[in-house]
């Protein structure tokens, strides 16, 4: 007598719906860093076009610091805003030119400035350190009397002293080469081609009051690479956890019969 065989098929479970492809939870976080990463990316791009506006410096004047043909990008700001040692775009038509000149404040109103002693730059009787000045340039390359800056007003210099058209070539204008406050339009934060980065710091005039803050630049270059690897990370998730999944569904076993 024979008996009667029974066989019993167990399906054969799929490796790709174990997987990381199959990952539900996984899918919805790269759905969610690729929504942040375009946030902060098109953020970071939309908010930098509201507060700053590219320059190009056609003049050595403002060398070493900033190079003719340098890109610059400069923050929006109001005349009220500026600070001795701050690099200003502005724009004089008592300077016979409309285009928009970049120099560096010196002075402000109230204040008293001169060159040179000792070789350096006065201003309200007090020597000012310059290092953004050429290596072995002095001040005294460019030196003129006593000047009191006009209430409202700024005196400013370039950093190549030696043949910068700024204030000191319009000394017998009625303003003594002052420009208004109301005249600025910027404030340069970082010179972008070359990539020479944020300008530094003129910490050679805190001894006469407070230095401007700088401006969201450094905030803005980190939402933007922040923002482009959440993009990419998030985008690759899906075929890097597809090919995943294949891989185990061939390595591991078909199943038992």
């Amino acid at each position: 007598m024979g008996g009667e065989s029974t066989t019993r098929t167990v399906p054969r479970e799929s490796g790709a719906s174990r997987g990381p492809a199959g990952s539900r939870t996984g899918q919805r976080l790269s759905g969610l860093a690729v929504a942040l990463g375009l946030v902060l990316f098109l953020g970071g791009f939309a908010w930098g076009a509201v507060i700053y506006r590219p320059y190009t410096v056609p003049t050595p004047s403002m060398e070493p610091t900033i190079a003719a043909g340098d890109r610059v990008l400069a923050q929006r700001v109001d005349g009220g805003d500026i600070h001795r040692g701050d690099v200003v775009v502005f724009t004089d038509k008592a300077w016979v030119t409309n285009a928009p000149v970049v120099k560096r404040v010196v002075a402000v109103g109230g204040d008293t400035v001169a060159c040179c002693t000792d070789g350096k730059l006065t201003v309200n009787g007090k020597q000012i350190d310059e290092p953004y000045l050429a290596k072995g340039s002095l001040a005294e390359i460019k030196s003129f009397p006593n000047v009191t800056v006009p209430k409202d007003r700024l005196f400013l210099l370039g950093d190549e002293r030696s043949g910068s058209l700024d204030s000191t070539a319009h000394l017998t204008d009625a303003a003594q080469g002052t420009v208004a406050r109301s005249a600025v339009s910027a404030r340069v934060d970082a010179v972008v081609w070359p990539m020479n980065g944020m300008l530094e710091r003129p910490t050679g005039f805190q001894q006469l009051g407070a230095l401007s803050e700088q401006g969201p630049l450094r905030i803005l270059v980190a939402m933007i690479v922040g923002g482009a690897v959440l993009v990419m990370g998030g985008g690759a998730y899906g075929p890097i956890a597809g090919r995943l999944g294949r891989s185990r569904a061939r390595t591991e076993p078909a199943g038992v019969r």
